[in-house]
């Protein structure tokens, strides 16, 4: 799933009926668990830009749907149904939101209906349930405004764990992760420079603005293609938070010394390449070991080091299980640093997955909880004595953040964590109303924890 476009632009010669009944089978799919990405590969290439804008905004409004599609039709429809209806309202309640106007998405959908064999037999029922919609919108908004699936467009667990983990922050954390995420950009520190960048992008009038040390975020999304240099590596294209991995890690470090480098879970690769762009432009003689339990992700990795012209070590290995790969990556030796960019709930991106709040289940919170204190557990003793590990996740939740650092700082006393931003909220920090946030600026949802090794 890539950066949000307005479904008519591009596509105004599109029937919208084609468009809703294939966002609508999307969402089916979505609600069967299959991914986002995943489902939108699905889509016939010629309708898949449109189909994924509409798909985006349903998802961001999708609490709200259900709550008014239960008020409409009390038993709740087969599964393709319910999802044509949930994507019509999900589109239609907000009139000023709405991508196009409301009368004209009801009569649409019904045409999808319509075109479906499937939901054929039931257009009549998606019908009389969307005209009392258009008739009763103010009333039924209304009734569900106390909801709070239904206000805030998350799951009820999802809700209650932010407001525990966050007094403070929970509704603005809510707030802005269902706003759309920008498209940021970190320029390679060993080729050009931002500001440099930044003149070439204003020479195609593409508007950026600076964010973090080597960062821009553009005023709109752009496709990869048209940014300057980009086939030549001068850009990639990399979330303001996750930019701070390699700085952090590496700020101290002896660029002198031949210091080895570990990425512990590296697909796609935007870390790793940024630790050896880091690498190049210091001139340092640093080797760098990139893990991927997954083949066909890893092989993402050595593409985009092949594009930034980068080279390093990548295994297909499971990181918990260093008796697999330590010797092939190091012959036993322990390493100066190591990032631990461990799986999590991704409950800190949901701007730009806004698939993964519906996908997740509240049990997967302890479930990868207990699979990120494997990681630290397996390659803490990896690090050499006086080495440093960066352990980070793109989530909010406290399980997978401070929670997870204070357990593994009581278990291992030659631990101790080092100055670092910890809790990161999704959003503009510089417009936070005060919040306390020690990131960048524009970026996602993360958390960072930078640990010593004493002994």
């Amino acid at each position: 799933m890539t950066a949000d476009s307005h479904p008519s632009s591009a596509h105004a010669s599109v029937a919208l009926s084609r468009l809703l009944q294939a966002t609508a089978t999307a969402l089916q799919a979505i609600r069967a668990g299959q991914s986002g990405t995943a489902a939108l590969e699905a889509v016939e290439p010629a309708l898949r830009p449109g189909v994924q804008a509409l798909l985006f905004q349903v998802l961001r409004n999708l609490g709200r749907a259900q709550a008014l599609r239960a008020r409409l039709a009390a038993r709740k429809p087969p599964p393709r149904v319910d999802a044509l209806l949930c994507t019509a309202l999900a589109l239609a309640w907000d009139s000023a939101a709405a991508p196009y106007e409301p009368h004209t998405l009801v009569n649409q959908a019904v045409e999808a209906a319509k075109r479906d064999a499937a939901t054929r037999p039931q257009a009549s029922f998606v019908n009389a349930c969307l005209r009392r919609f258009l008739r009763e919108r103010e009333a039924l908004v209304g009734a569900t405004q106390q909801d709070e699936q239904a206000r805030w467009n998350h799951p009820a667990w999802w809700i209650r764990r932010l407001r525990q983990d966050h007094p403070g922050q929970w509704q603005q954390i809510l707030q802005a992760s269902n706003e759309p995420a920008p498209m940021a950009l970190r320029v390679s520190a060993s080729k050009t420079t931002p500001a440099l960048y930044q003149q070439a992008l204003e020479a195609i009038q593409i508007e950026s603005f600076p964010v973090g040390e080597q960062g821009l975020v553009l005023r709109r999304p752009v496709p990869v293609g048209q940014l300057p240099g980009f086939a030549e590596g001068l850009v990639s294209v990399q979330d303001a938070a996750a930019q701070m991995a390699a700085p952090l890690l590496l700020q101290g470090l002896d660029a002198g010394r031949p210091l080895h480098v570990l990425d512990a879970c590296a697909a796609p690769g935007g870390k790793t390449a940024h630790l050896l762009d880091c690498a190049r432009a210091l001139q340092a003689p640093w080797r760098v070991t990139a893990l991927e339990v997954d083949a066909q992700r890893a092989e993402r990795i050595h593409d985009n080091l092949r594009r930034l012209g980068l080279a390093a070590q990548v295994l297909v290995a499971d990181a918990a299980r260093p008796e697999d790969w330590w010797q092939q990556a190091s012959a036993g030796e322990p390493f100066d640093a190591i990032l631990l960019d461990a799986p999590c709930t991704a409950s800190g991106i949901v701007r730009r997955h806004p698939d993964v709040r519906w996908l997740r289940r509240e049990s997967d919170v302890a479930q990868l909880a207990a699979q990120q204190a494997r990681l630290l557990a397996a390659l803490w003793p990896l690090l050499r004595p006086g080495g440093r590990m960066l352990y980070c996740t793109c989530s909010v939740f406290r399980a997978e953040g401070d929670a997870q650092i204070q357990a593994f700082l009581a278990r291992n006393t030659d631990a101790s964590l080092l100055p670092s931003p910890g809790h990161l909220w999704p959003g503009n920090s510089d417009k936070r109303d005060g919040l306390r946030d020690n990131g960048p600026g524009e970026h996602d949802g993360f958390f960072y924890a930078l640990l010593h090794k004493t002994a």
